[in-house]
């Protein structure tokens, strides 16, 4: 009998287990259905993935390439020309807590959408902004995202719309540049990659010109 009665508590305690974990899945479950992801072109792929990496409801974001003919491309031959590829990011994000259209008003807010020749001290086609929408509703999105910059700022927009494209995550040397203690040789001597990239940042003027165009609207200028 007490052999028995053991037997009986342990098959209680595991079904009570397996009852438990299955409840606890059934919300994650639920909540895996948010979880999306965007591709954007901002120009150099290092300050907009530090811009938005903090963003409540952003759960990673990738630098990378997308909208070229070159499978695989490397960095140095992006930024050559010729690949046809944009510096971008793929922000995988929850979009119960940061819906698809607010992810889209804080990216518009963290570029400049009106310069069609790159974007802040970065020149070139492969520093174009651009949205990569994945289908009719993200493209509906996209466009109110964009007319509502036009007529915040007065003034036309250029970001392009283009149809989603394989995106190619860059070398490790590029992912969370502004976080990393790597140290590297710059033209101010050897300093840690994260020195390095507030140094570019502020060299290249892109806060200046975030609070110049965007003022109070912009979360990111530093």
């Amino acid at each position: 009998m007490r052999r028995k009665s053991r037997i009986d508590l342990i098959k209680t305690l595991c079904l009570s287990l397996a009852i438990g974990g299955a409840l606890l899945l059934q919300p994650m479950r639920a909540h895996a259905a948010d979880i999306r992801t965007a591709v954007l072109a901002g120009g150099c792929f290092w300050c907009v993935e530090a811009d938005f990496e903090p963003v409540d409801g952003v759960i990673d974001v990738v630098s990378g390439f997308a909208g070229g003919t070159v499978p695989n491309p490397d960095y140095r031959a992006v930024v050559a020309g010729g690949t046809g590829h944009l510096e971008v990011v793929e922000i995988t994000y929850d979009a119960e807590i940061l819906p698809y259209d607010r992810l889209l008003h804080l990216f518009l807010r963290a570029i400049d959408p009106t310069d069609a020749q790159g974007q802040f001290c970065d020149r070139g086609p492969s520093y174009a902004s651009a949205i990569f929408v994945q289908n009719a509703t993200e493209r509906r999105a996209a466009r109110a995202a964009l007319d509502a910059a036009a007529a915040t700022l007065g003034r036309p927009v250029v970001t392009a719309l283009r149809d989603a494209a394989p995106f190619y995550p860059a070398d490790a040397y590029h992912q969370d540049y502004y976080l990393s203690n790597d140290v590297i040789l710059t033209r101010f001597g050897p300093r840690r990659k994260s020195v390095a990239y507030t140094m570019y940042r502020d060299a290249c003027g892109r806060d200046d010109r975030l609070r110049a165009l965007w003022g109070a609207e912009t979360p990111f200028a530093k």
